[in-house]
């Protein structure tokens, strides 16, 4: 089992900056794969960043160059770096992660908003 929280969400003004935490605990020695969804009113879940346990990255094309993520640290905290924020950025976003027997585990979801 695996417990993930979200934290940092924000009020933020557009062109500014925000850093999401996601806590693991629980198995998170058998992590693979971290991963950061948000989902915007009215819209699918999408994508943002993700991490493997062996450092490669990947961002989606509508944030390259603006975010960034950070796998587990030494205290089991994982990062979404948000940088030069857009109002299309609001959105909960959600902690996602995969463990080395498949299972996958999700934390409860912080709200960004971000004011133009």
């Amino acid at each position: 089992q695996v417990q993930l929280v979200e934290s940092g969400g924000d009020l933020v003004q557009a062109g500014g900056s925000l850093r999401l935490s996601c806590a693991a605990s629980g198995n998170i020695f058998s992590f693979a794969v971290l991963r950061w969804y948000r989902q915007a009113p009215g819209k699918q879940r999408e994508l943002v960043a993700s991490v493997t346990n062996d450092g490669d990255t990947n961002i989606a094309d509508s944030v390259k160059g603006r975010f960034s993520i950070a796998g587990l640290n030494a205290w089991g905290t994982a990062y979404l770096q948000m940088n030069s924020v857009k109002p299309e950025d609001t959105a909960i976003y959600y902690c996602n992660m995969m463990i080395t027997n498949g299972h996958d585990y999700w934390g409860q979801g912080t709200q960004d908003a971000v004011a133009s």
